[in-house]
């Protein structure tokens, strides 16, 4: 294991820290062709990654935690900058980053609003300046440039040309919004704590577990009172109650538009579900998925889709599900943020850490 935090860093120059390695493959049975965690890096036994982003054109993976930004260069995998407020992040809580048409990086922070970066410049945006609400949780680009932000308030369009934000509250399914993409016709896809909405630029559309979004409960587990109820009365990250999983299928943590069109939506217990335009289907662990509650969506270069679960992250090809766990290198199960890197790496963001997984057998990429 490998460390991403300075203050880590240095407590392992001095020794007190033990550096540990991962086996050559994940477990007995790997083949060439199958996937292994091969490293993982420490960012604090405390600390969540909620947020990854790999920028091609610098060769760089930023990682968002829950103590700050650390800009990653991908050559060497080793850290380039870590921000926290004294640099200039607007809090050390790092819910999500995007990378903007004319190469800002936005990071969206829990109560500290949107601070956007550039060539050691910061500036921070908060409601007083037209963002929805200080809590963000999700970047876009669409096709004309602009940027669209989530928040817990609704959702922003930001001109990157003017500087002004338009904000969309009333139109969404529900005002929390922690998902965005944008597909190839230009339509907006929203997720949030009570469904998902999408927006044409002129009309508005929206779906909920009544339109077929997240698989049936076919556990049985409680409905959990954790929002999705459109109010500000009891709302939290907490995905349990008294120790117990809950259930609660329209609540989507993530979006994304597969390169075929469909639409994936990452669920609160229903599982992860596709859309093709006229039905919605749900795939969960019966299928193949490691958990349940899917807090991310990534595609790699080969066009797989993979996703990060309550219980692991498990990778789909269209085909065949193959997951990975703890057992297998993973620093937790609870995977919160994905990134798709050059070749066949992906990044995978956890509590303690993050984890990079890439084929066994294969050539570690530098």
């Amino acid at each position: 294991m490998r460390t991403w935090n300075p203050f880590l860093a240095a407590t392992m120059a001095a020794g007190l820290l033990a550096i540990t390695t991962l086996p050559a493959v994940a477990d007995a049975g790997a083949t060439r062709a199958d996937y292994r965690v091969s490293e993982t890096f420490d960012v604090g036994e405390a600390a969540y990654v909620r947020a990854l982003r790999v920028e091609a054109q610098t060769n760089t993976l930023w990682v968002g935690t829950s103590v700050g930004a650390h800009e990653i260069d991908l050559a060497t995998v080793k850290p380039r900058n870590t921000f926290t407020r004294k640099d200039g992040l607007a809090n050390e809580y790092v819910f999500a980053i995007g990378i903007d048409s004319q190469g800002y990086k936005w990071f969206g922070t829990n109560a500290g609003g949107a601070s956007r970066y550039k060539d050691g410049q910061w500036k921070t945006y908060f409601p007083m300046h037209g963002l929805a609400d200080y809590w963000v949780y999700s970047f876009a680009n669409d096709a004309g440039g602009d940027l669209w932000i989530g928040t817990w308030a609704g959702a922003n369009r930001f001109s990157v040309k003017t500087g002004a934000f338009k904000t969309y509250v009333k139109e969404l399914i529900n005002e929390w919004v922690y998902g965005i993409d944008v597909d190839r016709r230009g339509r907006v896809w929203f997720g949030t704590e009570g469904g998902i909405s999408m927006f044409d630029g002129k009309r508005w559309r929206s779906w909920t577990h009544k339109d077929g979004l997240g698989a049936p409960n076919d556990e049985h587990l409680p409905a959990s009172s954790n929002t999705g109820l459109g109010t500000r009365s009891r709302h939290d990250l907490t995905t349990t109650e008294a120790g117990a999983a809950t259930y609660n299928p329209s609540y989507v943590f993530a979006v994304h538009v597969a390169a075929n069109g469909d639409i994936w939506a990452g669920t609160w217990g229903g599982g992860v579900s596709r859309f093709d335009g006229s039905s919605w289907r749900s795939f969960t662990t019966s299928d193949g998925l490691a958990g349940n509650i899917v807090y991310a969506i990534a595609r790699d270069q080969s066009g797989a889709l993979w996703f990060g679960t309550d219980g692991g992250v498990t990778r789909f090809d269209g085909s065949s599900w193959r997951s990975l766990t703890i057992q297998d290198g993973l620093l937790d199960n609870h995977v919160y943020a994905l990134a798709a890197g050059p070749g066949d790496d992906l990044w995978v963001g956890t509590r303690r850490g993050v984890a990079r997984i890439n084929r066994s057998g294969g050539e570690k990429k530098q």
